[in-house]
């Protein structure tokens, strides 16, 4: 039985804010349990030493239990235990052996231990209770919570806030980015290392980074027994403490100030950070998982279970596929993640969220809903509303582009799958493709969304990355010891007739002209791109499609290949300030209606290799063309017309070109199946088409002409 013993001094303190917060002298510390029978706060001099205090809290308002601690300061380490029925059937996990992690620390003292959290075995013979209590105190082995106060010097800092048409995200692992040698950072794979390649992105024409996750993540069991790890970090632990093997550990909870100011600097060079975000499921999995926070303070509250009142609540609902799902239909959940994304805006100065697996977060009564309350909370919420609301809007059951607020983007899966079937010269794509290139208005057209919330990505870090996309017609993630089950078959690859490595000069030259052609109709078409970071420099996983457990060279970016493909990533830059300079390819509005024929739009026309409208019903069709016109719209060369062919066929077409009329002739600016440095031409050096009637469009590639 735990015991009261402390000399400090103690008061009733307050219900609000949860958490720890500082005031002076003293400690505020308030959490939430409605079924719990008592808590107790247990205050530590290091991570590893026993308690210096065990503090029994007396105080509770509205299933809050709170109380306030003179003498301490920010830098205390403190964990919870708290006390109940222990009945998994009924899903109470309560233990007075288990010290819990505060859901809302923003900061810990490192990562939790395995194996000795794990509840005992299943034990058939256990009529009255399927799970046994496990009576280890696992004190030592959980990281503690620190007590932080919220001083830093920002220098000014103010959000970019960029709309989302001129922006240009890129996605990326903060460890992976800098961790290779080859980075030459000082600090590899931490925060401030990032900071090192800053100069990289600006010139490349990135403006914003989204971060894969980057709260405090759990280890499983399982990948520790294979010498394995979860690097991409989706399994969090805490919704507020940013990861704190990404800091340099100089001392406990500098990751909270080496992530401000990693944000600070990304400011100043004009970069936003949008963090991608695990509320869907946490780190604590089904029954078998461990406890090491929410499941031990008050599991019904915060999960969704399986049930009705008259029936135990034996198991966890899996909609996510990681054992668990937040229960974002129960009031205390809704608020632990908005107070999470609050404080990651307020005080972190991040500009936006992607959610992971969203549509659980949409999710009551086990169905989605548009007009879930989560959904209504973020959009009537003053600091919330303003920033970038990004959705993976699928979950393990169900599919719902398209269908999120009007106030969410979308990563756009059907974009991703469209461009890659078009781009390997898979036949029928085309009346899809227009659809995608302009914007996806079927989507998000009927609501009041513009075409920008559309995310647009052919490649990301769940998948090939667009190297090994052109270089592998299947996975190999032997790597990840499961026999090459995980991971995707669907990938929609072509190895342009050699898996895998090869020196090959002709299937290289084909490989790098299929990345070129993935570029440009990632970056030209209507809506927001996303590309995955090193895949400007050819970037390769060795064909795993599924490396969340591969803390190494598998993940991270060999930085050599930037200098080995130095003209990959020049063509990169120059589409991205292609873009930037024609004000066209970044309109808000969508481009055209359901009737892909219809001419609605004048400053959108859509062409076939003759010179008519494509036959869009044409099943063998694999070549589609469209003209832009830039009208009066201010540039730096006055009124300007572009003509993009896109042809995925294996041999070459002729393409009969468009009067351009005004006096206007058109001019080659990019053609991918060039040699480097004719494949993307510098402004004032695009080369006039002799003659001006037709265009000999290489097979499988894709050209822009300019005509002004």
């Amino acid at each position: 039985m735990l015991k009261h013993e402390t000399k400090r001094r103690l008061s009733p303190g307050k219900f609000y804010p949860l958490g720890a917060t500082v005031h002076e002298e003293r400690v505020n510390l308030a959490i939430y349990s409605q079924r719990a029978a008592e808590v107790w706060l247990l205050l530590f001099e290091s991570p590893d030493g026993a308690p210096t205090d065990v503090i029994r809290l007396e105080q509770r308002t509205r299933y809050i239990w709170h109380v306030l601690v003179h003498g301490l300061r920010a830098g205390q380490l403190y964990g919870y235990k708290v006390c109940g029925e222990y009945n998994p059937g009924y899903g109470l996990y309560f233990n007075e052996n288990r010290l819990l992690i505060d859901p809302y620390a923003k900061a810990v003292t490192g990562k939790a231990g395995n194996a000795d959290n794990l509840l005992l075995p299943y034990d058939p013979t256990a009529e009255e209770r399927p799970y046994r209590m496990d009576t280890r105190d696992n004190t030592g082995m959980v990281p503690k919570a620190i007590v932080m106060d919220d001083t830093f010097n920002w220098q000014g800092d103010a959000p970019p806030d960029i709309p989302l048409e001129k922006l240009f995200i890129y996605e990326v692992h903060v460890k992976g980015f800098t961790a290779h040698a080859s980075s030459q950072s000082g600090n590899p794979g931490t925060y401030l290392g990032f900071i090192d390649k800053i100069p990289y992105l600006r010139d490349l024409g990135i403006n914003a980074v989204e971060l894969l996750p980057v709260h405090e993540f759990y280890v499983d069991d399982f990948l520790v027994n294979k010498g394995l790890t979860n690097y991409w970090g989706y399994n969090t632990v805490c919704f507020f403490a940013p990861e704190s093997s990404y800091g340099t550990g100089r001392y406990p909870g500098c990751q909270v100030h080496e992530f401000k100011t990693l944000v600070r600097e990304l400011h100043k060079a004009g970069i936003e950070v949008i963090l991608d975000v695990v509320y869907n499921h946490t780190a604590e999995g089904n029954e078998y998982g461990p406890v090491l926070s929410l499941k031990g303070i008050d599991n019904p509250t915060y999960y969704a279970l399986t049930g009705t009142r008259d029936k135990p609540f034996c198991y966890f609902m899996n909609w996510t596929g990681c054992g668990n799902s937040m229960d974002l239909s129960n009031a205390p959940v809704i608020r632990l993640v908005m107070d999470s994304l609050r404080y990651w805006v307020e005080q972190m100065h991040v500009d936006g969220f992607r959610f992971d697996l969203a549509s659980v977060l949409g999710r009551e009564d086990g169905r989605f809903r548009g007009a879930a309350s989560f959904f209504d909370a973020i959009s009537q919420d003053p600091v919330l509303s303003r920033v970038k609301l990004i959705a993976e809007p699928w979950d393990l059951g169900t599919y719902e582009v398209g269908n999120f607020p009007v106030d969410w983007a979308e990563w756009n899966g059907r974009f991703r799958d469209t461009v890659r079937k078009f781009g390997k010269g898979d036949a029928g794509q085309i009346a899809d493709l227009g659809r995608r290139l302009t914007g996806s208005c079927d989507l998000y057209g009927d609501d009041g969304r513009s075409a920008y919330n559309s995310v647009n990505f052919v490649t990301c870090h769940d998948g090939f990355t667009l190297w090994d996309l052109v270089s592998y017609n299947g996975k190999h993630n032997d790597e990840n010891l499961e026999g090459n089950r995980d991971g995707t078959d669907d990938n929609n690859s072509w190895n342009c007739g050699v898996e895998g490595e090869t020196g090959d000069p002709e299937v290289l030259r084909l490989r790098k002209q299929f990345v070129k052609n993935f570029f440009c109709m990632l970056i030209f078409s209507s809506g927001t791109p996303m590309v995955l970071g090193g895949d400007e420099f050819l970037r390769t996983q060795m064909g795993n499609n599924n490396a969340y457990c591969q803390d190494n060279g598998i993940s991270w970016f060999d930085w050599d290949l930037a200098t080995k493909n130095a003209g990959m990533i020049e063509f990169f830059r120059k589409t991205v300030a292609f873009t930037k300079r024609y004000t066209i390819l970044q309109r808000r509005k969508f481009f055209l209606g359901e009737d892909l024929n219809a001419d609605h739009i004048p400053d959108l026309s859509w062409f076939g290799p003759d010179g008519n409208e494509p036959n869009w019903n044409d099943s063998l069709f694999r070549t589609l063309c469209f003209r832009l016109d830039g009208g009066e719209e201010k540039s730096e060369i006055g009124s300007y017309q572009i003509f993009i062919i896109l042809n995925a066929d294996h041999l070459s077409q002729y393409i009969k070109l468009p009067d351009p009329a005004g006096g206007k002739k058109w001019r080659r600016v990019m053609d991918t199946s060039l040699t480097e440095g004719q494949d993307f031409l510098d402004p004032g050096k695009e080369v006039v088409i002799d003659p001006q009637d037709h265009y000999i469009a290489n097979a499988r590639s894709t050209v822009v002409l300019l005509g002004i």
